[in-house]
């Protein structure tokens, strides 16, 4: 199953976070860093 998740804010990063353990998710926020950050799976 493929998700989508909109806003990487405090709800939308906890459901990616959660969601990518076990689904393929691609997220989307409007602050291009927050994904690039995530894509390098580093720490904010």
């Amino acid at each position: 199953m493929k998700i989508s998740v909109i806003g990487l804010g405090y709800v939308g990063l906890a459901n990616a976070l959660l969601l990518s353990q076990n689904e393929y998710v691609k997220a989307y926020d409007i602050v291009e860093e927050k994904v690039k950050v995530l894509q390098q799976k580093s720490h904010f």
